[in-house]
């Protein structure tokens, strides 16, 4: 039995690029895209918010010196490419996914609505949202909380390299410790980089719980959403 019955997943696009450069590595995507299904299969309905990092860090270059809202813009376009493959990977997979985009591009995806975003999960379908929050200075981080806070998710998942939140940076002190729970106002005051500043509020005031764990690791996903002890929970 799932510990959750709607929740937000939020996907980097640097975890897109396996073990490539940058671009999306066709393995990792069906493999990402497998573990979503099984979630699915268990009747929990999943939304998700993914990164551009993969496609824009590429061009990230040519962006030195650039305007910030320009290149921000940059980026929740290379999110809504992003999103695409990741519906078009479900549909090869005999999932029906659905992408929504805060940027107008009509010919492309359709636009954000919420009650249309909401009958859409209620019917079993992925919901995948494109173009972060639809204004600059603000990450898929808060894009994601928005999304979560806004759809009613239970929780939202942060699906990242690492296994956790630890102590220390695991990869420079052996000694650092996973910490199975925390608190919002814990991981402010040890200075824990979990989330951007104001995706971390958003949270934190909406009293959406944040887990994060590694989307490296197989079945951690399903193991996440069935409430078994894997990755950090982080809650007020």
């Amino acid at each position: 039995m799932a510990a959750y019955k709607r929740i937000l997943l939020k996907l980097s696009g640097e975890a897109l690029m396996g073990d490539d450069a940058y671009g999306i590595n066709r393995a990792t995507i069906v493999r990402m895209v497998k573990e979503v299904q099984e979630v699915t299969a268990l009747g929990v309905q999943v939304a998700v918010v993914i990164g551009g990092g993969n496609i824009f860090r590429g061009v990230a270059g040519g962006s030195v010196g650039m305007d910030r809202a320009t290149a921000d813009y940059m980026g929740m376009l290379a999110t809504v490419m992003n999103s695409l493959a990741l519906a078009d990977t479900m549909r090869q997979e005999g999932m029906t996914a659905r992408v929504m985009s805060a940027i107008s591009i009509d010919q492309v995806v359709e636009p954000y609505v919420r009650p249309k975003a909401l009958q859409y999960l209620e019917e079993g379908k992925v919901v995948v949202f494109a173009g972060g929050t639809g204004n600059p200075f603000f990450t898929t981080d808060t894009a994601a909380a928005l999304r979560g806070a806004e759809i009613g998710a239970e929780i939202m998942l942060k699906a990242t390299k690492v296994d956790g939140v630890y102590t220390a940076d695991p990869k420079k002190d052996p000694a650092a410790t996973r910490y199975a729970n925390i608190t919002f106002d814990e991981a402010l005051i040890k200075n824990l980089q979990v989330l951007d500043a104001t995706a971390f509020a958003l949270c934190r005031d909406q009293n959406l719980p944040l887990k994060v764990f590694s989307i490296f690791k197989p079945g951690a996903l399903k193991r996440v959403v069935m409430g078994e002890d894997e990755g950090t929970l982080v809650h007020v």
